[in-house]
């Protein structure tokens, strides 16, 4: 144990004449070192609060309105109209002061209440201010008047050098719709996918619910708006994620993968040392709240509530739910390798470990050739089977002794690190290479990653790396934002030498990482063998395709005036019905940080304007103006259903938190439980890219990331996530389940790839024909050209 390694710096020899003490030098200078960097960060996070706390003021305003009102005192020009002299004379001990001394601090305080009045006065404007969404529904590349004053005020009030928590207290809060707009959007969505008699039926128990029990559980969920920061996010946490009682692996977490076409190095433990080492310095940045605030426009900030559990974070298990554990200041990693578990310290001498020097650590336990302990192999695997099992096994097998000192070590460790034995990367040569490269990042082996921790980080022995998220503290644009600076820095600050190593001196002095020690019984190992057999049937059911959509990108779509999130959900519309038949219920994740504490909300990709764009499409009588017409008419559709979703406006988590409340006051609800029970056969999501803008992927364009997937969410559906890079590139990440006859992840692959080309057959007119769009006629040709 590294605490034994400590203890080789303190020896004691006691002797008739008394104790003889040997210290040794280097330990108590590592002592001093780490308590000078202790301090400092307290001061640092200290001061970081102050500046946070004040904005967007800041300190030295205050000097200046003390200054102000103490000038005063000498000009016989009395601002405060008579407060200060109130303040004087009401002063506790005023007789134990000089008529000077409490005129001085008479005018402090009445300046610091002034100060303070106008911080506050600030924030609340900004807050009003920030409350405006109008912005956002105006026409790409048009801004009105009034968007134009309300970015000058926005830019205005929102100070300068912001920290990442500096907007927090001016986010507004989530709104909560009215109860008549939510259900006629509802029966909006649904009806192009219900006949005439069962969107009646549905339309009599939307319309029961809106004359009985509606009226009272919204009074309660507006009364829960007012109470907390956002009614929606604990409710979300809890009742989505914290309560499922089924497998997180695979039905939960999700992965973001490596560069696309670099690798940096081919050595592991290298690669891996940079990573880790970039990451360290990404949570000191977030410790400190130094990291720039996300904003919309530039201008507009977003919440980064969620950023504050990425490190140091662990999903533990419960009987009836699960509780997600944030520690602070967590100065070890937990190395997985060969059915091993090491724990390595980050620090030594008061600072984070160089990049050579935790590739030294890491190359330590690559060369390792210890055995795995009895149980030890698979032990992570209880964590990827069903939670009941692994909190009713962590409470009898790993709540004392060894056991419970190694999990602890787990749980409390700053995040977890798998060193795969088998190399995994994007190989054009092959088909399938990316489609086994994702399967190796959402699971693995089913036992090699820890499947609880806010993230294991995967490195392999190519050189590539990839990151497995628990999803319940945080969404995936969250960890995307934390991955791209790791990238850039690994990439283009920390480099590596000619032949592959980190860039500093080694440190041969480092202790060596230390084994976690487990006393696994038989019984012990016989539920973590049953909860692998679980978690290996439900990995080896995925059927994932992964392929890259090069034939145009971003570039193209947009000079044909279309959103390129607008164009991909319609085809992924048109896709679905030519493989499945029929139209199903889909769901498109959309943020809501634009509000304090906001999440998603969701976009019933599915409405009525898509389905008439995809029966012309698939009507041979149709038009390609008409089906041109339609397509425009349902991209702007989705467009304005996203934009809704976006300021607060959507459908699904307000029916949700309706829900909940009427499980909590015993009401039944009929409209209630079937909106809430109806399956999602096609969930997708688009990964964010360049939220931090560190790599120019003009001047850099191989150094892109491949984006990242999950799971499929229904038994007999797709999950679809796809990520935009760049202007001539979409990645698209597609799952299903072999076990479903209906389904082939390959196939919707293919109708994705030919639904993109016919759409944009449609903007190619034969014999010079122009393309219409708002008005303005350009011609393909030249279009391509200006590709």
């Amino acid at each position: 144990m590294a605490e034994a390694h400590q203890a080789v710096g303190f020896q004691f020899t006691v002797r008739p004449d008394g104790v003889d003490l040997k210290l040794s030098q280097e330990v108590i200078k590592n002592i001093y070192l780490s308590g000078v960097t202790a301090w400092k960060k307290k001061a640092i996070q200290f001061k970081n609060g102050i500046l946070t706390g004040v904005y967007p003021a800041s300190p030295s305003s205050w000097l200046i309105v003390v200054i102000a009102m103490m000038s005063s005192l000498y000009t016989y020009i009395d601002p405060s109209l008579g407060m200060i002299e109130a303040i004087k004379e009401n002063l506790p001990y005023k007789d134990c002061m000089s008529v000077q001394t409490r005129a001085v601090l008479s005018a402090i305080l009445f300046a610091t209440g002034l100060w303070l009045f106008f911080i506050y006065l600030m924030r609340y404007t900004l807050k009003a201010l920030l409350s405006y969404h109008g912005w956002i529904f105006e026409s790409h590349g048009k801004m009105s008047r009034a968007t134009k004053l309300w970015l000058s005020l926005v830019k205005m009030f929102s100070g300068r050098r912001p920290l990442l928590y500096s907007f927090q207290a001016a986010l507004p809060r989530l709104p909560v719709p009215q109860v008549d707009d939510t259900v006629q959007k509802y029966l909006e969505s649904v009806r192009p996918l219900l006949d005439s008699e069962h969107y009646n039926q549905m339309e009599i128990l939307a319309n029961g619910f809106k004359e009985t029990e509606a009226a009272q559980l919204q009074r309660y969920l507006i009364l829960k708006s007012w109470w907390s920061t956002n009614y929606v996010s604990d409710w979300w946490e809890e009742y989505i994620y914290l309560r499922s009682r089924s497998p997180i692996m695979v039905n939960s977490n999700f992965y973001i993968m490596d560069l696309l076409y670099v690798t940096p190095t081919h050595r592991q433990a290298a690669r891996a040392g940079n990573v880790v080492h970039a990451m360290l310095q990404y949570r000191r940045k977030l410790e400190r709240g130094e990291h720039v605030p996300l904003r919309a426009l530039g201008i507009v900030p977003m919440c980064s509530t969620q950023m504050e559990r990425m490190f140091n974070t662990t999903r533990i298990p419960g009987i009836e739910t699960d509780i997600v554990q944030h520690l602070t200041d967590r100065k070890h990693l937990i190395v997985y390798h060969k059915g091993r578990f090491f724990q390595v310290w980050l620090y030594t001498g008061g600072r984070h470990l160089l990049p050579s020097e935790l590739e030294t650590q890491f190359q330590r336990i690559l060369n390792d050739k210890s055995e795995p302990q009895p149980g030890e192999l698979k032990l992570a695997a209880l964590t990827a089977g069903d939670r009941v099992p692994w909190a009713r096994a962590r409470i009898k097998y790993f709540s004392h002794g060894l056991n419970k000192v190694s999990l602890d070590a787990i749980e409390s460790a700053a995040f977890f690190l798998t060193l795969d034995e088998e190399p995994q990367s994007y190989d054009p040569a092959k088909d399938n290479s990316l489609d086994i490269y994702a399967k190796s990042l959402l699971h693995g082996k089913c036992y090699d990653r820890w499947f609880d921790k806010s993230f294991t980080l995967i490195s392999y022995p190519n050189g590539k790396m990839g990151v497995n998220i628990e999803h319940s503290w945080a969404d995936a644009p969250i960890v995307g934002h934390m991955w791209e600076y790791v990238l850039a820095t690994d990439c283009f600050h920390l480099g590596y030498t000619e032949e592959g190593h980190c860039k500093g001196d080694v440190n041969r002095a480092l202790p060596c990482p230390t084994r976690l020690q487990w006393q696994i019984s038989a019984e012990c190992q016989d539920v973590i063998e049953t909860s692998y057999l679980l978690a290996r049937q439900l990995a080896d059911d995925v059927d994932f395709h992964g392929y890259l959509f090069s034939e145009f990108g971003k570039g193209l779509i947009k000079k044909c005036r279309t959103s390129p999130d607008a164009f991909i959900q319609l085809a992924l519309q048109l896709a679905q019905f030519r493989d499945q038949g029929v139209f199903c219920l889909t769901y498109e994740s959309s943020m809501t940080r634009m509000f304090r504490d906001g999440r998603t909300e969701t976009v019933r990709s599915c409405t009525s304007e898509a389905v008439a764009f995809v029966r012309a499409m698939e009507d041979p009588r149709s038009t390609n103006a008409h089906r041109l017409a339609l397509f425009q008419r349902a991209a702007e559709k989705h467009q304005n259903m996203y934009r809704l979703a976006m300021t607060g406006s959507g459908i699904d988590r307000h029916l949700f938190c309706l829900y909940i409340v009427s499980k909590y006051l015993g009401v039944e609800s009929p409209f209630l439980k079937k909106v809430l029970s109806e399956p999602w056969k096609l969930s997708t999501s688009q990964t964010p890219q360049q939220q931090l803008n560190l790599v120019d992927i003009n001047k850099f364009p191989k150094y892109v990331g491949a984006g990242g997937g999950f799971g499929p969410v229904a038994d007999d559906g797709y999950g679809v996530s796809y990520i935009i890079v760049g202007e001539n590139l979409i990645t698209f990440h597609i799952s299903s389940k072999f076990s479903s006859p209906d389904t082939d992840s390959g196939r919707f692959g293919q109708h994705i790839w030919k639904a993109m080309i016919d759409i944009q057959a449609l903007f190619k007119l034969e014999n010079n024909k122009r393309m219409v769009e708002n008005g303005k006629c350009v011609h393909l040709e030249h279009l391509k050209k200006l590709m």
